[in-house]
């Protein structure tokens, strides 16, 4: 039998010393497995300790692929200054890919390719995959049947987002822009 205070200090201590986040499943069939506990106890527990950690630098946060303590945003910015190693800068064409693979999942290459009005190198691909952040999902049904690609939990995990759901919707263009384009459509040409 274990203890309210001992089922909490395990559960943290689990999750704590995780090198990648931590599902119920995993502390149930783990660390807790000795005990005979139910989702919805774990639940409140996790609830509790991020209540507990609400106003610390350290959150205890839920992404994709479960649970894991992580420094508060906010903080980014002065503890960056612990590390002399920098994170690595990625190109606007890498970015821009990653977005409409994002917003757009399940996307071939020749559709990127076609918003962005330029080829994707076979870099971008290759560093994206990787990375872990994106991965083939299938392929489409048309001749030459392209790869779909579609983002993975390594992606929601590293940008802190629980879901595909979750991810900020496309912003649309301001409407003077779209007025705009549209005045000039419908100009006849000569």
């Amino acid at each position: 039998m274990i203890n309210d205070k001992q089922l909490k200090q395990l559960v943290e201590a689990a999750i704590f010393s995780s090198e990648q986040p931590v599902t119920i499943d995993q502390l149930l069939t783990g660390v807790l497995a000795q005990y005979s506990l139910n989702k919805p106890r774990i639940r409140q527990v996790i609830d509790q300790l991020q209540n507990e950690y609400n106003e610390k630098g350290v959150n205890l946060v839920e992404l994709a692929s479960g649970y894991r303590f992580q420094t508060r945003p906010e903080l980014g910015p002065a503890l960056s200054q612990m590390w002399a190693e920098r994170a690595p800068r990625y190109s606007a064409a890498l970015m821009e890919t990653l977005a409409l693979i994002a917003w757009r999942q399940p996307i071939t290459r020749g559709e990127i390719e076609a918003v962005r009005g330029v080829s994707v190198s076979t870099q971008i691909m290759k560093t994206l995959q990787e990375r872990g952040w994106v991965k083939v999902v299938g392929h489409k049904e048309v001749p030459g049947r392209p790869a779909l690609f579609a983002t993975t939990k390594t992606f929601l995990d590293y940008f802190s987002i629980q879901s595909v759901a979750d991810i900020p919707a496309l912003a649309e263009p301001p409407e003077s822009d779209t007025r705009e384009r549209d005045n000039q459509e419908e100009i006849p040409s000569g």
